[in-house]
């Protein structure tokens, strides 16, 4: 990836790591469902009036199933399975499992694509970079590990999902990154909605508080109607592997935010975690391995 992409790829790790301080406070009113689909429904509204406002068109008839298929496995599953699971494990165990999604990316990738093979210094990197996050989080959090195993393999589900995800979404790349995030949570709001009618029955709920309202628009326009246009921008240009490394940067925004505004702490373990994070995304991206290459390459040569 170049500098842009990697520029790109902070800022979306800064969106989607603030999305866990703005569900943490809407979900303190209103069920997890019911944000979810709130989430991507207001992000669909806003991201429509973007492409009407540029003179763009969305999909029509048949051109809508690619985003069905998007908005099933990168949003309906993933966010379903993630809720449950977390009601059974510790959001750090589920945040370390999901940090393995560009572990099976890099995997999936390399049976399912032409261009993403799998090399020794991806596979490398990521391991390293998935040590990274369980060391950033805590080891304590995988004390859970093994006690509820569905929960567990439900997590590791998502993670699954979000990397066909990556990988389907290459499709999209001669598209308007604007018109396909907005196909994709216009579809993901069409097939939550049932869910969420079932589930929630919304409509009962009592009115929630003006910070919860503003959470819940922060975390629809901000963490997911700009973070999925610069989602799909990255995705065009760099590929399903290089993308989904943003769920190692996650946790390192996650945790920046809770430094910055809930007065939390950072550890040793926090600053070894985001070393090896840095360490791994470094072996995965190879420039500083050639880089290192190239210098002791020059120094062997003869005067």
């Amino acid at each position: 990836m170049g500098t842009a992409e990697w520029l790109l790829l902070l800022l979306l790790s800064v969106l989607w790591g603030g999305s866990f301080l703005f569900a943490k406070v809407a979900v303190g009113e209103l069920p997890p469902m019911t944000v979810a689909f709130l989430r991507v429904a207001i992000a669909a509204l806003a991201l429509y009036a973007i492409v009407r406002a540029t003179g763009q068109s969305m999909p029509v008839g048949r051109d809508w199933f690619p985003y069905l298929v998007m908005g099933a496995i990168n949003n309906v599953i993933p966010f379903t399975l993630l809720f449950w699971a977390m009601t059974e494990v510790s959001s750090g165990l589920a945040a370390i499992l999901n940090a393995a999604t560009p572990l099976f990316t890099v995997v999936l990738a390399h049976f399912l694509t032409q261009d993403e093979r799998l090399s020794v210094a991806k596979l490398s990197g990521v391991l390293v970079g998935l040590v990274g996050v369980a060391v950033l989080i805590g080891v304590d959090a995988l004390g859970g590990l093994g006690v509820s195993v569905i929960a567990q393999l439900a997590c590791v589900a998502a993670a699954v999902a979000y990397a066909l995800a990556g990988i389907w979404g290459r499709r999209f790349r001669g598209r308007p990154p604007v018109v396909v995030a907005a196909g994709q949570v216009t579809a993901s709001s069409v097939l939550m909605l049932p869910l969420v009618a079932l589930a929630d029955q919304p409509w009962r709920l009592a009115m929630p508080s003006l910070t919860v309202i503003l959470s819940v628009l922060a975390l629809a326009i901000v963490s997911t109607a700009l973070a999925y246009v610069i989602y799909f921008r990255i995705l065009k240009v760099a590929g399903a592997t290089n993308l989904l490394l943003v769920t190692f940067l996650i946790p390192v925004s996650a945790m920046a935010f809770g430094v910055a505004l809930l007065g939390e702490t950072v550890t040793l373990n926090n600053v070894f975690g985001m070393i090896l994070i840095g360490i791994g995304l470094a072996a995965i991206d190879g420039r500083p391995v050639s880089w290192l290459a190239v210098l002791f390459g020059n120094r062997r040569r003869p005067a």
